[in-house]
């Protein structure tokens, strides 16, 4: 055990932790109408501990347990068998790897909760992350990181997928689970209602920045150069996408927001994440320059052109940003191309039959969507019984 780098990976499972709460759930909740709010905050809590119940249970061992075939891990790592305090995963105590990859369990399918706000079932959102988490995204993180048959030596030959902290891991299967849900729900009732409190979208994301230097930091498992490198570039990025986003939008627009800029923030977040590891601040300004303009005109595609209601742009934000950074690590030639494309390939078709048939089982037994008195009171009252705001105490 490395003492240092134990310590980094504390600090950054913490920070990783502290991307979905609060930083995702008040980056989301200010996108949503007053009436909704708490459902937002309720669903990004909820799916943080049942996640967290299911990584412990099952999600880890499928994702890092010593599976022979390359496709799974196996049960054998079930409820950390075997695992104590002294066991080791490299430098680091294996208790606290575990804890650190939970975290990313976690906010994957809390990424989702972007596409469906507003109209879901609060049941279907439970039990689908949840099988989701097990049965798409477990699997993926086994194939890239788990060494699986995406890794060195595995299908794509001996140079592998490059994916450092998500790309692929993370923000593609989020992303295309988020557009596929959005189709099959439909849109909402009122599309068009402006975020609702644009202070709590200000900084949730800058928590969301400051999380992301462990998300992609920590992701270099060590305290080391590496692990700069990885936080200096991403901050490039954002800072670069940031502005990028909000120049376009001054040019096409007359105007630049404030929820606009930081929406270029995660879009250069999510990026940069792939490449972190393998790319130097350079790279991140191109990275996030172009990242900037290339998520808003996806934003703009799939809202208006497709007529897609996913709702706070989970997709053409997160998804395509994590596609378009794993791209790029081949054209600075960092990744093999074939290795890049193929596993965004694969894992993009696995992830659409998994989340398709997920909803059809799952909305066979609880309802995908909730009636339409519902969605026009609000989920807080209807769903939770509860209100954000009384203005009358």
């Amino acid at each position: 055990m490395n003492g240092a780098d134990t310590a980094w990976i504390i600090v950054a499972t913490a920070l990783v932790l502290f991307m979905t709460l609060p930083g995702l759930a008040l980056f989301y909740g200010g996108l949503v109408r007053a009436r909704n709010v708490l459902s937002v905050f309720m669903q990004c809590y909820a799916i943080a501990c049942l996640m967290s119940i299911l990584w412990l249970a099952f999600g880890y061992s499928i994702a890092f347990g010593p599976g022979e075939t390359g496709y799974w891990g196996g049960l054998d790592k079930m409820f950390l068998n075997g695992v104590t305090a002294d066991s080791l995963s490299g430098t680091l105590p294996e208790v606290l790897f575990f804890a650190f990859q939970m975290t990313f369990a976690i906010i994957t399918p809390a990424l989702i909760v972007g596409a469906y706000v507003e109209r879901v079932g609060f049941a279907f959102v439970l039990t689908f992350s949840g099988l989701w988490m097990l049965l798409c995204y477990a699997p993926v993180v086994h194939w890239i990181w788990g060494g699986g048959i995406m890794s060195d030596g595995g299908i794509f030959g001996e140079t592998g997928v490059r994916d450092f902290a998500g790309g692929i891991v993370v923000h593609e299967t989020a992303g295309l689970a988020a557009l596929i849900l959005a189709i099959f729900l439909g849109p909402r009732k009122n599309r068009h209602t402006p975020p609702h409190n644009p202070g709590y979208v200000v900084i949730g994301a800058a928590m969301l920045w400051v999380g992301w230097f462990g998300f992609n930091g920590g992701s270099q498992l060590a305290a080391d150069g590496g692990a700069a490198m990885a936080l200096t570039v991403t901050h490039i990025s954002a800072a670069a996408a940031s502005l990028s986003w909000a120049f376009w939008e001054k040019v096409k627009y007359g105007k630049a927001s404030v929820v606009g800029l930081v929406t270029g923030t995660i879009a250069g977040l999510a990026s940069i994440t792939p490449a972190s590891g393998f790319v130097g601040p350079v790279e991140a300004l191109i990275i996030g320059g172009v990242a900037g303009i290339l998520c808003q005109e996806l934003v703009n595609l799939v809202r208006n052109k497709l007529q897609i209601d996913d709702t706070l742009d989970v997709f053409a934000v997160h998804g395509v940003g994590g596609i378009f950074g794993t791209i790029m690590i081949a054209v600075f030639g960092e990744g093999a191309w074939v290795a890049q494309l193929g596993a965004l390939a694969v894992v993009g078709v696995f992830t659409t039959v998994v989340t398709i048939a997920l909803i059809k089982i799952v909305g066979a037994f609880t309802s995908l969507r909730v009636d339409p008195e519902t969605e026009t009171n609000g989920l807080d009252i209807s769903v939770h019984g509860e209100r954000a705001y009384d203005m009358t105490s």
